[in-house]
């Protein structure tokens, strides 16, 4: 049987597996039907601990339908208090490699718990082929991008996934649950991207509603507050330390003048359990 620990960042949960535990990989399908709400143990995803060459931990991380994301900050955070409270890692700074790049992470404990975590999300880049966008080479800073019959104005960034912005005057959760797919999947995306739509509140403060690449509608994203933040001081709509807003909860994030990016929240571990041999059979 295989054991798994699950976890949320703001409501945006993970079950955590190491790779000793499932011999035989994860299929798409059987990452699908883990994930399943109804006929699995249900989450936004799975965190696979794996070995790495070149920093303490290895991370992939899944989503929901199957694919593999770079990066997650909610994950790295729900990564980390499991690696430090299951004793894998013995001080509260260590790194994990991601696909998205190396990451630092630092458990913050209270009550003799780790309840929050910062990590460094690595840099930002808004050139369409690191991001990757299509097109000419170009910082791809308040664009327009044809969605649905409906022009946007968009900022494209990378901070080691791809997350494309749209600022807006109001946030409106239909029109995100309409455009959202339509923006993941655009043509101008190779690889899909995630997508914010924010509201700026204040020069410290932004509000966003996120649709998450492979997961869909998502009521919190680190990776997804950190490129809007970036992108927010990209534009000159904030400063670079900002508290972002989400239907979850609150993150803190700081963009730094090299564009490097420190983020902040906290994390809950919801239970530990295992899969059943009844259910393993049919991955």
């Amino acid at each position: 049987m295989i054991p798994f620990v699950k976890g949320h960042g703001l409501g945006n949960d993970y079950l955590v597996l190491t790779q000793r535990d499932v011999p035989r990989g994860l299929s798409a399908s059987a990452i699908r039907r883990i994930c399943d709400r109804n006929r699995g143990v249900g989450s936004d995803g799975i965190l696979l601990l794996v070995p790495s060459a070149r920093a303490d931990f290895g991370l992939r991380i899944f989503n929901p339908d199957g694919s593999e994301a770079e990066k997650s900050g909610n994950g790295l955070r729900i990564l980390a208090k499991y690696l430090y409270e299951h004793g894998h890692a013995k001080s509260t700074k260590f790194t994990v490699e991601t696909k998205g790049g190396i990451v630092e992470c630092v458990c913050h404990a209270a009550g003799g718990r780790i309840a929050a975590v910062t990590v460094e999300m690595g840099r930002a880049t808004f050139r369409a082929p690191e991001i990757p966008m299509n097109g000419p080479d170009r910082e791809v800073v308040g664009v327009p991008l044809e969605v649905g019959g409906t022009i946007l104005t968009v900022t494209a960034v990378s901070v080691g996934n791809p997350h494309c912005v749209v600022f807006v005057p109001r946030l409106d959760e239909q029109e995100v649950r309409r455009l959202g797919p339509l923006i993941e999947r655009h043509p101008a995306f190779p690889d899909r991207t995630n997508v914010q739509f924010a509201r700026v509140h204040a020069r410290d403060t932004l509000d966003i509603l996120i649709w998450e690449r492979g997961a869909g509608w998502t009521l919190s994203s680190g990776s997804s507050s950190c490129g809007v933040a970036c992108a927010a001081v990209r534009n000159g709509l904030t400063d670079r330390r900002v508290t972002v807003r989400m239907p979850g909860g609150h993150l803190a994030v700081e963009v730094r003048e090299d564009w490097s990016i420190r983020l902040e929240g906290p994390v809950e571990e919801v239970c530990t359990g295992v899969l059943s041999a009844e259910f393993e059979r049919q991955l």
